[in-house]
């Protein structure tokens, strides 16, 4: 590898980008553009928050969960998604000791509500099921996102979403277990499940994000796709959900709440009803069903476990 420490900062850019190029990985101490660093730092403590506060939403089924083996195996669940979020922050961390910040901006950045978390955790669950169609679907979603960044070009992000993805799939089929013993049971469990589909369908809609009209490179998403962060925009991402949810949903025997629905042979393509996008900036604003409640679950848990901190530090 070419040594960049004596180069002017537009050799630097090139031997950088030539680098991502050639699929090198990019790690921790080495030389990269500052735009470079402001993007991974704000994707992957989103991500690292967005697993921490997806918990809660399932946190609150732990002991309302129908059965002892229920309550075991979402209270994994629930354990397994603060570990991811945590080895996240880890990463994002290291990105932020050269800016001299830590992990303590990143839960100020939260609280002073400058840091967005996912759409869908804002929401709130109204019965078992929607427990169950996290796990399935919301889980589903995410994975389709997160291993199109498996090839991600900052090497540490890339090595984390592999332990990610991988616990993510039995998260996946944890929540396709419940659903399916809802849809295989009685006519008000069905209906239980085909209301949850009806109420979280948009939401699971705006999980991807806007489709991107900007082609000068300067939105985040674009600035993933040309750092090779990721590869897919995200309607692409929406439409591969699509592709593979919509007729496990229709396999069930049960509707998707969308009369527009349709795949286009000639496009290859899903055409759909677009969800309301300004209530999309309402919810990852903080102004959703949940927000407020969950952020403060999170400050309280901060300032009650701040002793530990301390006593670390000490």
């Amino acid at each position: 590898m070419e040594a960049v420490t004596d180069m002017s900062e537009s050799g630097k850019y090139e031997a950088f980008m030539k680098r991502i190029e050639d699929g090198d990985k990019i790690e921790m101490d080495d030389w990269m553009p500052d735009e470079y660093r402001t993007v991974l730092i704000k994707l992957i403590s989103m991500h690292g928050i967005s697993e921490i506060m997806g918990a809660l939403p399932e946190k609150e089924w732990v002991p309302k969960a129908p059965g002892l083996g229920r309550k075991l195996g979402i209270m994994a669940k629930v354990q397994d998604e603060m570990g991811h979020g945590q080895l996240l922050l880890r990463v994002s961390e290291d990105l932020m000791k050269p800016l001299g910040r830590n992990r303590a901006d990143i839960m100020d950045d939260l609280f002073e509500e400058r840091l967005k978390f996912h759409n869908v955790f804002h929401m709130r669950t109204h019965t078992w099921a929607d427990a169950g169609l996290i796990g399935w679907l919301v889980d589903g979603a995410a994975i389709i996102t997160q291993t199109n960044m498996l090839g991600a070009s900052y090497g540490p992000y890339a090595r984390a979403l592999k332990r990610i993805c991988a616990e993510e799939v039995f998260h996946a089929q944890h929540g396709e277990s419940i659903i399916m013993a809802l849809a295989e049971g009685s006519p008000e469990q069905r209906k239980m499940l085909q209301d949850a589909i009806d109420r979280w369908w948009p939401s699971l809609l705006m999980f991807f994000g806007p489709e991107s009209k900007d082609t000068t490179g300067s939105s985040k998403q674009d600035a993933t796709i040309k750092y090779q962060i990721r590869t897919k925009t995200n309607e692409e991402l929406r439409q591969s959900f699509l592709s593979k949810y919509v007729p496990r949903i229709h396999s069930l025997g049960l509707t998707i709440p969308d009369d527009t629905l349709r795949f286009d042979e000639a496009t290859k393509k899903w055409e759909y009803r677009q969800p309301d996008w300004k209530e999309f900036k309402q919810i990852i604003g903080n102004e959703g069903p949940k927000s407020q409640d969950r952020l403060n679950l999170r400050r309280a848990a901060y300032e009650n476990n701040a002793w530990v901190r301390e006593a670390l530090e000490a």
